[in-house]
């Protein structure tokens, strides 16, 4: 392994569904010399790309989770994990953006910025993660790079910097000008391979020339060098290239390179700017937080030498124990080292270190920080930080999205209950946003998630890897309970059973609250409740949260402040509080005009435009709310607001009203007031599963 940190680069290629995301890390591992042919996503000789290895991917031509390669390209080691783009394994975006360096956002030509590139771009920001973006299919029709880098501007904003421009497109496309270097670039050979440079085409040379001196004027903004160097009529290639890498590291700028991965040009100039463009882990702070100290935040640095500092961002369970993703952000990990899970102050030895090829790996004897690989064998959970023994840092967690949909799962016997358990067991330890629990009621078995896609993907993986025989019930919404108005409580708890008895008074209201799931708020003056016993009345309501007393769901948005109480000096305690908190919290809800909510998805459909009034009724017909429409070329793009409960089997209704031609996205937007037609209906259900 080299060891020089600074030729590092941890990237992550992310985008909207077939934007081209692992057809380009196809090309990029073939130029690299990775592997010795290209294979195509939906290719006719099954082999499918090397990225998506699991057999539920290839069938289907989409990414499920996250895979981690590496590769390395003039000189510089650079190791790429390839995410999906499907909103319901958003959590694969999620953890990979919060260990790397930089990414790519990839764009579709003809598409642009669509709803799932707008939530990745999110995530970019969340994690403070600089990007390049790669304009992708140059070469379909309609295709118009300039309007794409205008909607980065607009719907992202981000400042976008064209590094390049087409030299034609659509069936016509065939190089790009290199805006930097000023020469044209064609990709030759049977795989685009053989790069010829040659002078800008007569026809190109006031538009190059414009667009560089735009480039150069943006740019500059963030460089006095360069700002100097401009005004003199003096700009090195060297110059433009650190200015571009400062402004865009810092994510002022974004670099915009185009091409066309799938007839393999503009991948190779996308690598020299991955190089030349995005940070090494010495660029980029990271903090820990130091739990002996007060949580004081700690900047790592990225010496080798120093104690070890190590992330957990992904498990697998692979055919020979877990398999654990770490990134190394200080010190070193070396095979026989004894480091210390901080979460459970456990210490492990490690046995096996790799680097992952896909499904592939490679044995090694130690890794650097800056470095991405896997340890085996090591038993912890996703977000858990390793430290070197005697070091108390922990890295702060990822964001882990609330599931929104559930389904029951009947296994047909005991053999596969026992089968399972133990899928489920490993799909909840590797995915935090799947679910599982036991209803109350029933008894059934519910598996929650981010969408059909997903359960239904957890569902045919345990049926082919765990060969469970099992049966399917109605998909769940995930409904909640809240309050329309204020109410008072004054409630006293007293229990005399001879012997210590227990009591505890508490007074005073809960109201609505927006945007917050709970909030405890203490105005006991005078010791009404002495201070011991505060914790214990939050604990009390926080427990009734749980399960609503309206019709059963979970409670939200609501804020309880106590303002008066008793306690007796002989029967007070916790558990007396907590007791007096539960009725308080009952006496007062009945008072407060509880109500249902239900969650509303954000739908983006995009189809061709003679569909779009087949689309908007079908929509409409689901309690849909138009948002808006966009027309791009023949695509019309239309977002709307709908209610998950009428989203299921929408991808069937869809595919037959447009002739399989238009897809859509969804993802949670926010929890809305049920119809009173629709809460009568939930009632009588929830009356009859009483019965």
């Amino acid at each position: 392994m080299e060891q020089d940190i600074r030729k590092i680069r941890n990237i992550g290629i992310s985008a909207h569904i077939d934007a081209g995301k692992t057809t380009l890390t196809e090309r990029i591992l073939f130029y690299t010399r990775r592997i010795h042919a290209i294979h195509d996503v939906k290719g006719k000789d099954g082999v499918g790309a090397t990225m998506d290895f699991m057999e539920l991917e290839k069938e289907r031509g989409i990414t499920i989770a996250s895979a981690a390669t590496y590769t390395s390209w003039q000189g510089h080691e650079i190791n790429i994990i390839d995410t999906p783009g499907h909103v319901d394994f958003t959590i694969e975006v999620e953890r990979s953006l919060r260990v790397l360096d930089g990414a790519v956002l990839v764009l579709c030509s003809v598409g642009g910025v669509q709803s799932q590139t707008i939530t990745v771009n999110q995530q970019m920001a969340r994690y403070n993660v600089p990007c390049i973006a790669f304009i992708n299919k140059c070469d379909r029709n309609g295709a118009n790079p300039f309007n794409v880098a205008g909607a980065l501007k607009e719907k992202l904003k981000h400042n976008p910097v064209l590094m390049q421009i087409p030299i034609g497109l659509e069936a016509d496309f065939s190089g790009v000008v290199d805006l930097i270097a000023m020469k044209a670039v064609y990709f030759d050979g049977e795989n685009g391979e053989d790069i010829r440079i040659e002078q800008i085409p007569e026809s190109l040379v006031k538009d190059a020339e414009a667009k560089r001196e735009e480039m150069i004027d943006t740019v500059s903004m963030f460089s006095d060098d360069l700002m100097e160097a401009a005004l003199e009529d003096n700009v090195t290639e060297d110059l433009l290239y650190n200015s571009i890498r400062h402004a865009t590291c810092s994510r002022n700028i974004t670099p915009v390179f185009i091409g066309s991965a799938y007839k393999n040009k503009g991948v190779q100039l996308l690598l020299d700017g991955i190089n030349k463009l995005l940070p090494c882990p010495l660029d980029v702070e990271n903090q820990a937080i130091d739990t002996e100290k007060q949580e004081n935040m700690v900047v790592l640095s990225s010496d080798p030498d120093k104690p070890l500092v190590a992330f957990a961002f992904k498990l697998e369970n692979g055919p020979y124990g877990q398999l654990t993703y770490v990134r190394i952000y200080q010190g070193t990990v070396s095979k026989g080292d004894t480091i210390v899970n901080v979460r459970t102050g456990q210490k492990v030895k490690v046995g096996r270190l790799v680097r992952m090829h896909a499904d592939q790996m490679e044995d090694i004897d130690s890794m650097p920080s800056g470095y991405i690989g896997a340890l085996f064998g090591i038993d912890c959970a996703s977000g858990d930080t390793f430290v070197a023994p005697g070091l108390s840092l922990s890295m702060m967690s990822m964001y882990v999205p609330e599931p929104v949909i559930s389904l029951a799962v009947f296994p047909e016997d005991n053999d596969a209950r026992v089968k399972m358990s133990k899928a489920i067991a490993r799909f909840t330890k590797e995915d935090p946003t799947f679910r599982v629990l036991t209803s109350e009621e029933t008894g059934d078995t519910l598996i929650s998630g981010m969408g059909e896609l997903h359960l239904e993907v957890y569902i045919e993986r345990m049926r082919r890897e765990y060969s469970v025989k099992l049966e399917i019930g109605i998909p769940k919404v995930a409904y909640r309970e809240t309050i329309t108005k204020q109410a008072l409580f004054n409630y006293t708890h007293k229990k005399q059973t001879g012997g210590a008895g227990q009591f505890g008074r508490i007074a005073g209201y809960m109201e609505p609250v927006k945007g917050e799931e709970f909030v405890f708020e203490n105005k006991i003056v005078g010791g009404a409740i002495p201070t011991q016993f505060i914790s214990a009345c939050e604990k009390g309501f926080l427990r009734c949260l749980k399960k609503g007393f309206k019709l059963g769901y979970p409670i939200t948005g609501i804020k309880v402040l106590i303002n008066d109480g008793q306690s007796h000096a002989v029967d007070s305690s916790d558990m007396a509080f907590q007791a007096a908190a539960r009725g308080a919290f009952i006496e007062a809800y009945k008072k407060a005009s509880p109500i249902i909510l239900e969650p509303i998805m954000k739908v983006v459909v995009e189809t061709p435009v003679e569909y779009q009034g087949a689309v908007m009724s079908s929509l409409n017909q689901r309690r849909g709310m138009i948002i808006g429409t966009q027309d791009e070329r023949d695509i019309s793009s239309i977002e709307a607001q709908v209610p998950l409960s009428e989203m299921f089997g929408y991808s069937t209704v869809l595919r037959s009203s447009t002739q399989g031609k238009a897809q859509f996205t969804m993802e949670f937007k926010l929890y809305k007031k049920v119809p009173d037609k629709l809460a009568e209906e939930l009632e009588k259900k929830a009356r009859e599963s009483e019965k």
